[in-house]
């Protein structure tokens, strides 16, 4: 049995409206994830698609791979290209400046959680020192979070670049999306207890990675079909419980 030595880090694709996984590339240890992104770039087809990345991956060959893939990205920029966030952060918190940005705004509330997003975007882009260096860098924008539980508030900003010029309407939108790959590796580990997995087999956690995304695409397929509202765990033990009912979900 071949054993790896450090934790095995699987990158995945995910149609995010959908909320499905439709491509993933294993990789040992968390450096490794940059150019694993590009390698799975590189076998999907992404032509016409928006490419959203979180700030690991908001490197200048990613942006030219997604580019030369014939799509777009939108591209969490954070401490690893510092004095472009700095730079986008004097500008979207210069009052002057934002008021003239593109903006939107949701409110969320749930059972006493109240969360508010406030998106900004713009096009004014010439000013930025080194753009060229980004592919076709098109927009520069901004999230801002703010959310309350009980008396207390957080309040938190996402600079964002794409090579899209986008409204800030979509470029809240397909910032959400993004969270959704949040959500599905929270899913396999809560569901699944994936993180606590002591399989040292690389092909077997590999595939168990596959079985498990499977599971959850299923699932969500046949909770969108159905329109269904019980929650993805009351649904794996429903199907758990009756074999019937496991026939339903997985031929939906």
């Amino acid at each position: 049995m071949r054993k790896y030595d450090s934790p095995l880090h699987i990158v995945s694709a995910q149609l995010a409206e959908l909320g499905l996984t439709f491509g993933q590339w294993s990789v040992e240890g968390k450096s490794n994830e940059i150019p694993a992104v590009r390698e799975l770039l590189d076998l999907l087809d992404i032509s016409g698609c928006i490419v959203v990345a979180d700030a690991l991956n908001c490197q200048k060959e990613t942006a030219k791979a997604i580019v030369d893939g014939g799509a777009d990205y939108l591209l969490n920029v954070k401490g690893n290209h510092e004095n472009l966030r700095q730079d986008i952060e004097d500008y979207v918190q210069d009052d002057g400046l934002r008021k003239a940005m593109d903006t939107y705004s949701t409110l969320e509330k749930n059972s006493g959680r109240i969360e508010k997003r406030i998106a900004y975007a713009t096009d004014d882009v010439d000013w930025i020192s080194g753009k060229e260096e980004w592919e076709n860098l098109s927009c520069i924008g901004a999230v801002n979070r703010l959310v309350t539980t009980g008396e207390e508030t957080t309040n938190e900003w996402h600079y964002y670049i794409s090579s899209c010029k986008l409204t800030a309407e979509e470029l809240l939108k397909h910032a959400l999306l993004e969270w959704s790959v949040e959500t599905m590796h929270w899913l396999l580990d809560v569901h699944f207890r994936e993180d606590f997995c002591r399989i040292e087999d690389r092909n077997v956690q590999q595939n168990l990675n596959i079985a498990r995304k499977t599971a959850l695409n299923s699932i969500k397929d046949f909770k969108m079909k159905s329109k269904s509202k019980k929650p993805i765990s009351n649904i794996m033990f429903d199907c758990l419980l009756d074999p019937n009912y496991l026939l339903t979900v997985l031929a939906s």
